[in-house]
């Protein structure tokens, strides 16, 4: 189920980023691929990996960026995302 969820998740964000930043099709996105990161490695593990001291920064802009694509800014929070997203995984 979750790598489903992470697969349709990154679906929808691509399908909303070659529909010029479709704002509902990138919320859709960011929520699927969120919850299928849950159901992967659980709730607890994804809850200890994005609040670690290190990655606090990485993750308020990865976080931040999808409150802004939810706020309906989807250029914005998806520049967000993508600093954060980099600067989480580097």
């Amino acid at each position: 189920i979750g790598v489903g969820l992470v697969g349709f998740g990154l679906f929808f964000i691509l399908f909303g980023m070659l529909l010029y930043f479709d704002s509902v099709l990138l919320a859709f996105g960011n929520i699927l691929f969120l919850s299928g990161l849950v159901f992967i490695i659980g709730f607890r593990r994804t809850f200890t990996f994005f609040f670690q001291r290190p990655k606090l920064k990485g993750t308020s802009f990865f976080f931040g960026g999808v409150i802004i694509v939810l706020m309906r800014w989807p250029l914005l929070g998806m520049l967000l995302e993508a600093y954060g997203f980099v600067t989480l995984f580097r």
